[in-house]
């Protein structure tokens, strides 16, 4: 056994130990590339330690936090690790947000740097000029309009090495905000014993020194770290797509000889329509991923047929707790579940009243496991209502997820807590109404949502995203859906749209389809 497979078998450690293994190990082996920049673990190892030396120069101590607000690139990731090894936590955000948002989030994190590309310095230029106190601004690269100092100057004369910091299990690794599309973002802080099984244990079959995973989510997204992590701690190389487009991920992926990609569901959607899809090599892929949204059965099935390697499904929370996985190629008979408990994992089903369900009812998920948030960073309130505690006391994170459960112990879920739709007293679940329309070979995308009704209370409607190409009317799928549902399911309207309106990592965000019904 190596040193690098025997430090994985401690009960602690840490990604920024991995990394320097990998730097002694494979000094000359590629760790990150995006575009035509390249740079290999030794690189990777010394940037890190040199903006780490950088940042303890500037006053940065255990328990401080960076953030960083920029597009997918080299130097995030080296700031991103040189951060975790002055001690301080990394709070990456979403360059999408709007800047009294982010505004927000660095004066709630409490960062005292913030590392930006030239786009985000543009877009956050007037809020961090009038935010008082000792926030340093540091640009990714040196371009017009830039605010702070650029990071190569900054780095000049910092010290090769910094000084060396304990990292403890209970220390913050980072603080991720929500996206925001239920309210204003929440700080998630997860530790660094949260993080340590993430390094090694989240892939079947294991990332070594000979995976390539092409990255094509975004960096702040804890979707996008779930491969990351393990990709980097294991010696492989990672390729990065600062912005997602269907075909030039095909490109990339025959390209590099991708092994490993994680995926939200519509980029699988736009990939597989890319006209010509089947003209790539795509045969290096051993597994592909996929996590934060609703991954239709439909969609899995195509995904397995068309393209080589597993497919694995991850169904879990940002803030932690309990966790799912579907491995998809093993299970073709469960494609329409989230899959089953992972190793270690408790889940449990509850209804309105905290009790737990049987197999079968539907209620909210709640979970526990190694890997959970210390809670909403400085709001205890959020953090108490997302926690519900098990006959013997166990601390569980609360999903907000409908789901039921299966007598083999598969979960289905069937909406959003939020999402649910309550008719004349009857409970109706989104998924179900969009399960029936995607059936439809017109429909390429559908979101349903419940609107005001004066006989009803709330009434359900679906958005639908037409197939390119092919002609239908609203009643005709309203037809078509109702002749299928129960009476007090029924929608009562559909429109067309062009696109749903979606986050980053390809979420529907409801309440602006919502909003803007209400407004038509």
């Amino acid at each position: 056994m190596s040193a690098i497979q025997a430090y994985a078998e401690e009960p602690f450690g840490t990604f920024s130990d991995f990394v320097a293994m990998q730097a002694v190990a494979r000094p000359d082996q590629d760790a990150l590339c995006c575009g035509e920049m390249r740079l290999d673990y030794a690189g990777f190892d010394a940037r890190a330690n040199q903006i780490a030396a950088r940042l303890q120069a500037d006053g940065v101590r255990p328990g401080g936090v960076v953030a960083i607000c920029a597009a997918s690139c080299v130097d995030y990731l080296c700031v991103f690790l040189g951060t975790l090894r002055t001690g301080a936590a990394i709070a990456p955000l979403s360059p999408s947000a709007t800047p009294a948002q982010l505004a927000a989030m660095i004066s709630d994190c409490g960062a005292s740097h913030v590392v930006l590309d030239a786009a985000v310095s543009d877009h956050l230029s007037e809020a961090l000029a009038a935010r008082p106190g000792g926030l340093k601004a540091v640009p990714l690269a040196l371009e017009a309009g830039a605010v702070g100092t650029r990071l190569d100057a900054w780095l000049a004369d910092a010290p090769a090495r910094p000084e060396p910091v304990t990292i403890t299990p209970d220390m913050a690794f980072n603080i991720i905000y929500s996206s925001g599309t239920t309210g204003t973002p929440k700080g998630i802080v997860q530790s660094h014993a949260m993080r340590w099984p993430h390094n090694h244990l989240t892939d079947p079959v294991g990332f070594g020194p000979d995976a390539v995973t092409l990255c094509a989510t975004p960096l702040y997204s804890n979707t996008t770290l779930v491969s990351v992590l393990p990709t980097l701690a294991g010696g492989g190389t990672l390729v990065l797509m600062p912005k997602f487009d269907a075909h030039g991920f095909l490109e990339l992926a025959e390209a590099h000889r991708a092994t490993h990609s994680m995926l939200v569901p519509v980029q699988y959607q736009r990939i597989l329509a890319e006209p010509d899809f089947d003209q790539f090599d795509l045969s290096s892929y051993r597994l592909k991923f996929c996590t934060s949204a609703p991954f239709s059965a439909a969609l899995k099935a195509k995904v397995l047929e068309r393209w080589p390697g597993g497919l694995v499904e991850y169904y879990g929370m940002t803030e932690g707790g309990g966790s799912c996985v579907l491995v998809a190629h093993e299970h073709r008979d469960k494609l329409h579940t989230v899959g089953k408990a992972m190793p270690g994992h408790d889940l449990r089903v509850i209804d309105a009243e905290g009790q737990e369900c049987a197999p079968g009812e539907i209620g909210e998920v709640v979970g526990r496991s190694g890997a959970m948030m210390t809670g909403y960073h400085g709001q205890p309130e959020k953090t108490r209502e997302a926690e519900w505690y098990g006959p013997d006391g166990e601390r569980f994170i609360r999903t907000g997820d409908l789901a039921s459960r299966d007598a083999d112990g598969f979960f289905t879920i069937v909406g959003r807590a939020k999402d649910m739709i309550i008719s004349g007293g009857m409970n109706i679940y989104p998924a179900d109404l969009e399960a029936i329309l995607r059936e439809h070979d017109a429909v390429a995308d559908v979101a349903v949502i419940g609107v005001p009704s004066e006989d009803w209370g709330e009434t359900p409607v679906a958005c639908v995203v037409p197939v390119a190409g092919r002609p239908v009317t609203p009643e005709t799928l309203k037809t078509f859906a109702n002749a299928q549902l129960g009476k007090m399911q029924r929608i009562s309207a559909v429109r067309l749209m062009d696109e749903l309106p979606r986050s980053a990592i390809g979420k529907v965000l409801k309440r602006e389809l919502q909003d803007g019904w209400s407004k038509a």
